[in-house]
């Protein structure tokens, strides 16, 4: 099973790390390369670039000017230990033990505007670069174009026939794959809350939710689609009238 995943704005790179294992990242050139662009902006130029606070531009300024290869454990983190969202609230990867987490970094992949795609050990370094910017490198007018197809072809290359793979990432990242070109078919489980009486997908509570799955399937090693029914974390389970073969949703 592969999984895919957004990042997240929020990044911790103080909590105590519960592994020392890392792994580099596979589109590090390509990051090094949008981290040049982004350093000839100044603080307004990111302002007005990303739609950001005075305060988060100068801090992601900073961060831009600080941004250098190589990556080590002194200079960098593993990303599934920096991102700190609503999406990794419900992964709670930090309690995880350390087979969970080998188990993790094999079906995980994080999707990054800055690197492209991530296992969830590879080290980064901080950044803001949503996937939906509007950055001009070279001729590429926008991350989409930037990343072409690399993305997808990278997802494929991990790819065995028949694997299961889970779209678990916002609609703003997963654009960055084209499904039609992967060698699978995307299951995309959804939550929704009842509200008033009626089934709505709450931003909030979804995200977390995402993680939430990430979680379960890791906890009970699901590989196949009727294990991926069966999550019922936080009082959300499977509606199969709602359902179809592609889109799995989830209620409570």
């Amino acid at each position: 099973m592969k999984i895919v995943v957004s990042p997240a704005k929020s990044l911790d790179f103080d909590t105590k790390l519960p592994t020392k294992t890392f792994t580099q990242g596979v589109f590090l050139e390509q990051a090094e390369k949008l981290n040049k662009e982004l350093k000839k902006k100044s603080p307004k130029d990111l302002s007005g670039l990303m739609n950001i606070s005075d305060k988060l531009s100068e801090l992601n300024w900073q961060r831009n000017q600080e941004w250098s290869l190589p990556f080590t454990k002194d200079n960098a983190r593993q990303a599934v230990f920096a991102f700190n969202g609503d999406v990794y609230a419900g992964l709670d990867a930090y309690n995880l033990e350390p087979q969970q987490i080998e188990n993790l970094q094999q079906t995980l992949r994080i999707l990054s505007g800055q690197y492209g795609i991530l296992k969830p050990l590879d080290l980064m370094q901080p950044y803001r670069l949503e996937m939906g910017t509007k950055l001009n490198i070279g001729k590429h007018s926008n991350l989409y174009e930037f990343w072409g197809d690399e993305i997808t072809q990278k997802l494929n290359d991990e790819l065995e026939e028949n694997e299961l793979f889970i779209n678990l990432a916002s609609n703003e990242y997963f654009k960055a794959v084209k499904p039609k070109l992967l060698k699978v078919p995307v299951i995309t489980p959804n939550f929704k809350e009842y509200k008033d009486g009626k089934l709505k997908i709450i931003s909030f509570y979804a995200k977390k939710a995402r993680g939430l799955m990430v979680r379960y399937i890791v906890d009970h090693n699901v590989q196949d689609l009727e294990g991926l029914k069966g999550f019922n974390y936080e009082g959300y389970a499977f509606d199969a009238n709602l359902s179809t073969d592609t889109e799995l949703i989830f209620t409570r």
